[in-house]
């Protein structure tokens, strides 16, 4: 199996997942103080403990316990989370290539699994801050937290896959 990104010159791969991951840790240090305020009794985790409420009443009491600071943060973190996506997803897939390039057989294959996991996870991200969208415009009905709990459990588990594959085979050694 071929990496998504292994069409890419082998020389431009190093720098683009530097980049790629350096613009992903900046924005990541944005949500951690756009979390703050989002830190409750209800929501210890800040958003992502609203990412997996899993119920119309976790989500319900999240959103009605947050100031409207919150409530805001909330919001913009949402929307800017869709800049992070493709960041996140491009520094992850770079990483898995870079890993993966370093063996043959079934371990590169493995590291191409990841690589296209390091796509879907932005996809599932996206879906999910939708529904995350509606429950803040008060829809806090089903589908909409079952929805963002699933997607968010197929995020983080293709992201700690993706990560453990790359650091697996990062320090594997190299395959001669």
């Amino acid at each position: 199996m071929r990496h998504p990104l292994e069409f890419v010159p082998q020389e431009s791969r190093k720098r683009l997942f530097v980049t790629f991951l350096l613009l992903t840790l900046v924005l990541f240090s944005i949500f951690r103080v756009l979390d703050k305020p989002l830190q409750t009794e209800y929501a210890p985790s800040g958003i992502v403990s609203f990412e997996l409420a899993g119920s119309a009443q976790n989500a319900a009491h999240m959103v009605l316990t947050w100031t409207g600071e919150a409530m805001l943060n909330a919001s913009f973190g949402l929307g800017i989370d869709y800049l992070f996506m493709p960041l996140y997803g491009l520094a992850l897939a770079f990483g898995t290539l870079l890993a993966a390039s370093r063996h043959k057989g079934w371990l590169k294959s493995v590291g191409a699994v990841a690589g296209y996991g390091a796509f879907a996870a932005p996809l599932f991200d996206a879906v999910e801050n939708y529904a995350l969208f509606k429950i803040l415009l008060g829809a806090f009905e089903s589908p909409y937290p079952e929805i963002a709990f699933y997607c968010a459990l197929f995020k983080f588990g293709l992201l700690v896959f993706g990560i453990v594959v790359a650091l697996v085979l990062g320090l594997l050694p190299k395959a001669k």
